[in-house]
């Protein structure tokens, strides 16, 4: 089964989260680092371009050639938007995200930008969202079909435009609407665009009986994937145990040869960490 594998930029830096801090390396370290570790791609957060000031036009073109001179393929951009919101400026302003994400996508040569069906934050405790099957309740006067509707409308919206400029929209399983397949699938589904697919992060559904039940709901439309890795214990207050030879398995059934992309969310370095993750998916995914 040949897969490609790529490295989150969160995997580097995780935001003070992890033991290596709040020092950021910068993205052409982080570029280089792939190199090193004999990976085909990168995935960039929308907060990486905007902390190393990469989010212009310019400096994106230039972090396009730098990537493009080591051999790495910018994968995906994670836009940082949030559809769920109740006055129709406020989804303006974050369907705006969403398009400015997919700029910087087109200029970086990204073929995806990770997209949120969104949530409404009335549960601001994870291990409680985690407890409640990643789902939450709408905001006191709401409901939860008009967050569908403004998530639907706005994914509409966005895949159009991503569309126009040769970009894919990936739905993440992400919390909130998303924190389950059937909320995943029915955003999806109601989008219905050929520029809107899905990434399946492979951590985000062991809240849940089957998780590998909830993985397969995606395989028909399935883009890219996230491989969560925990070395050292997960950072989250839950362990998930990921058996990515069973993984492997199911996607060899459907021939997926995709990217597969390193999430490392644990507990030790990233120096450790996202080799270790590595490791882990090659010898799944070998031939």
């Amino acid at each position: 089964m040949s897969v490609k594998i790529a490295i989150s930029s969160y995997s580097f830096h995780r935001f003070g989260g992890g033991p290596e801090g709040n020092d950021a390396p910068s993205i052409e370290q982080m570029i280089d680092r792939c190199v090193e570790l004999g990976v085909d791609g990168i995935e960039l957060l929308w907060e990486h371009l905007t902390l190393n000031d990469k989010a212009t036009p310019d400096a994106l073109h230039e972090l396009h050639q730098y990537a493009a001179i080591r051999g790495i393929t910018p994968v995906t951009v994670a836009a940082s938007h949030n559809p769920v919101q109740t006055t129709p400026e406020a989804r303006a302003a974050e369907l705006d995200k969403l398009n400015r994400t997919v700029d910087a996508a087109s200029a970086l040569g990204a073929p995806f930008v990770r997209a949120h069906g969104g949530r409404w934050h009335t549960i601001p405790n994870f291990k409680e969202m985690w407890d409640n099957r990643g789902e939450e309740p709408a905001a006191e006067g709401y409901t939860l079909e008009q967050s569908y509707d403004w998530a639907i409308e706005a994914l509409k919206k966005g895949a159009e435009y991503a569309g126009s400029k040769g970009v894919t929209l990936v739905l993440e399983n992400h919390w909130g609407l998303t924190g389950t397949a059937e909320g995943t699938k029915r955003t999806h589904d109601g989008v219905n665009s050929p520029w809107l697919k899905y990434v399946l992060d492979t951590g985000n559904f062991f809240h849940l009986p089957d998780p590998y039940a909830e993985m397969e709901v995606f395989f028909p439309d399935l883009a890219i994937l996230h491989a969560k890795v925990y070395l050292g214990g997960a950072m989250i207050p839950a362990d998930p145990e990921i058996d990515y030879v069973r993984i492997a398995s199911m996607l060899g059934e459907i021939d997926y040869n995709g990217y597969v992309s390193i999430e490392f969310e644990g507990k030790a370095h990233p120096d450790e960490g996202i080799p270790d993750g590595i490791l882990t998916v090659r010898t799944a995914f070998r031939d």
